[in-house]
């Protein structure tokens, strides 16, 4: 079976933030075709787009799939909804329940109507570029635009603090990080085995 490899950015700023991501980050490694291979640190980071709101918890998710780029949007989509996400109801860059965006799915350039890949700000959020190069140092954007380079552009970084480094999740066996923040898995109710 061919798999991709593709980054999810990860966000939340509505409810046990911490919880929420923990448990999106199981919850993808549990769905058919879908496999965590890495997890980013957990940083919060002031809003983005001019709405009043709280402070996000953001990560980026280094996954192996087996998904088409569309197929692996609706399982994103469906993983939102079962977290508390409306679409229909909610108010552009405004408070999130869950966010899940497909940044990269391998080297691919998409655009279709529902789907834009690399995603089409990427370049612009410190919060999506700083996890990025803690999982993927060295990479180079889809675009040809390196990493390192994006992240210079939009130095310096305010409004963004590690949160912490979540010692459990799938994929992460043996990666060493910088040290930082730890803490103990913060448990959905009654799901004491994963």
């Amino acid at each position: 079976m061919t798999t991709t490899r593709a980054v999810i950015g990860i966000g939340t700023n509505v409810g046990d933030r911490l919880a929420t991501l923990e448990a999106s980050i199981w919850t993808l490694h549990e769905t058919d075709g879908i496999s965590v291979a890495d997890v980013s640190g957990i940083w919060e980071t002031a809003p983005w787009g001019g709405v009043d709101q709280d402070p996000y918890l953001n990560a980026v998710v280094v996954i192996e799939t087996s998904l088409g780029p569309h197929e692996l949007l609706a399982d994103l989509q469906a993983t939102e909804a079962v977290f508390g996400r409306d679409r229909d109801s909610e108010v552009r860059w405004g408070p999130r329940t869950l966010d899940l965006d497909i940044l990269l799915y391998g080297d691919e350039v998409i655009d279709t109507p529902d789907l834009v890949v690399p995603h089409p700000r990427i370049e612009e959020r410190a919060f999506v570029l700083v996890p990025l190069l803690e999982v993927l140092p060295g990479l180079t954007l889809p675009t040809g635009t390196r990493l390192t380079a994006a992240l210079a552009a939009l130095a310096p970084f305010d409004g963004m603090d590690l949160h912490i480094r979540l010692p459990d999740v799938p994929g992460r066996q043996g990666i060493q990080r910088p040290e930082g923040p730890s803490g103990g898995r913060a448990w959905l109710a009654g799901d004491p085995d994963h």
